[in-house]
């Protein structure tokens, strides 16, 4: 086993910053002695400062946490980790770019994009780029960090081949088969099913800032999701309403903590193999398995087995692997995220991915989980711009930390920064020669 470890420092760039790597094989070797004198100088100047030219100089220590505890590949166990190329975009204002790194961390390639996120891209089967952006309208949605507005589509050079708009898009869309698009969409909830809805909080002034205030306007509205089907040519085919399906005191919000201003708020859709959906609402800890035929829900799985959940996907398998993010869990006093995969026959959890301690891994919004072909899972730890494989065993043989850090869309004051990524996925090298074609 070969296990390879790095070190980070820092430059700026007008989108941002960007930490450039630098090996351990770069810096001189001292003896240790001569190692330790110069650590505890670093520590004397860090304490008191340097006399430069008669002047006192304050050595600099970098502000922002994460950048501070290191980023970019942090690990790389090269026989064990999955060959291939993993695909992101930093979510914050002025990011417009999509990057493919390789397994050392390299960027092998890049997209422009017309839009920031709202919130990721990955690529089709034939090889595009399809893109899920944030549009700049002023609308309910637009206090919220998840606004979308746009899908398109891009071929390797990102030229843009197609867009869709929808005012209530958010989070996340895909392409289906048919070439249709299906979108997360947010509506309001009729008053009468909003005022029956059990569970969540009367929203008041947040001082996480992770939503901006909200209206006077909306003071006694409920928004919810509804799945929208829309033609390239903008034509809504098919429309699934959660407050016309789901139960508001059965299916109420389950995050105790969650504003009463959002109910049913998805954040991810997969298409299956037959057509029926899978979805995800975090608030009410819901993962649903949804009839394209008849409608109705044909599967269910709650709480207490997942906590503001993302990213549910169908394994070959049959079984399902859940990004649980565990922010107001039902069974455990500690919040914690974990990777779970579940068997819909019983709901029982066949596996599971969770640190040591728990707590040591943990993403309160955001997240996703993907496994690879020799069996690991690739895990996105969004909410601090991290990525790591992890073996059956739960060994971690690849860690990466996104770079590029910029303005979040919310959360904090003006020189916030942020590095959160909505999703990472890995392609294999065939993937990507198909889409080095698109082009």
């Amino acid at each position: 086993m070969r296990l390879r470890l790095k070190d980070r420092v820092h430059h700026s760039n007008e989108e941002g910053t960007l930490c450039r790597p630098t090996h351990y094989s770069d810096i001189n070797p001292q003896p240790w002695k001569l190692q330790r004198r110069a650590l505890l100088t670093g520590f004397v100047i860090l304490g008191a400062g340097a006399l430069i030219g008669g002047n006192r100089v304050m050595a600099t220590v970098e502000q922002n946490t994460l950048k501070r505890r290191g980023v970019g590949l942090r690990a790389l166990d090269q026989e064990r980790a999955s060959p291939g190329f993993t695909l992101f975009v930093p979510h914050f204002v002025q990011n417009r770019t999509v990057y493919l790194i390789d397994l050392e961390g390299n960027v092998v390639h890049t997209w422009e994009m017309p839009y920031p996120p709202g919130m990721s891209g990955y690529l089709t089967e034939r090889g595009t780029l399809f893109y899920n952006g944030r549009t700049s309208e002023e609308n309910f949605l637009s206090r919220f960090p998840f606004k979308g507005g746009v899908v398109l589509e891009a071929d390797w050079n990102g030229k843009v081949l197609w867009e869709v708009r929808h005012p209530d898009h958010h989070h996340h869309g895909i392409l289906l088969r048919n070439g249709n698009v299906l979108l997360h969409c947010m509506g309001e909830v009729p008053h009468d099913i909003a005022r029956r809805v059990s569970g969540g909080m009367v929203e008041g002034n947040m001082q996480s800032g992770a939503y901006a205030p909200r209206p006077d306007a909306d003071a006694d509205k409920m928004y919810s999701d509804y799945l929208a089907e829309v033609t390239r040519t903008g034509q809504t085919v098919w429309e699934w309403q959660t407050w016309e399906h789901l139960d508001p005191v059965m299916d109420g919000i389950a995050e105790v903590q969650a504003p009463r201003t959002l109910w049913a708020h998805g954040n991810s859709v997969q298409e299956l193999p037959d057509g029926d959906i899978l979805a995800s609402y975090r608030p009410t800890s819901t993962v649903i398995r949804i009839s394209r035929k008849t409608g109705q829900i044909l599967w269910k799985l709650g709480p207490p087995t997942v906590a503001g959940q993302h990213a549910p996907t169908l394994l070959a398998n049959g079984n399902i692997l859940i990004f649980d993010n565990g922010v107001h869990r039902l069974d455990d006093a500690m919040p914690y995220s974990r990777v779970i995969e579940i068997n819909p026959a019983t709901n029982q959890i066949v596996w599971k991915y969770q640190d040591k301690p728990a707590w040591n891994f943990f993403s309160p919004r955001m997240g996703m989980a993907q496994r690879l072909p020799n069996g690991n899972t690739l895990i996105t730890e969004s909410s601090f711009g991290r990525f790591f494989e992890v073996t059956s065993q739960g060994e971690i043989v690849w860690e990466y930390v996104n770079p590029f850090f910029g303005k979040p869309f919310f959360g904090g004051p003006p020189s916030s920064e942020s590095n959160w990524v909505f999703r990472a996925l890995r392609y294999s090298a065939e993937q990507i020669a198909r889409a080095r074609g698109s082009g």
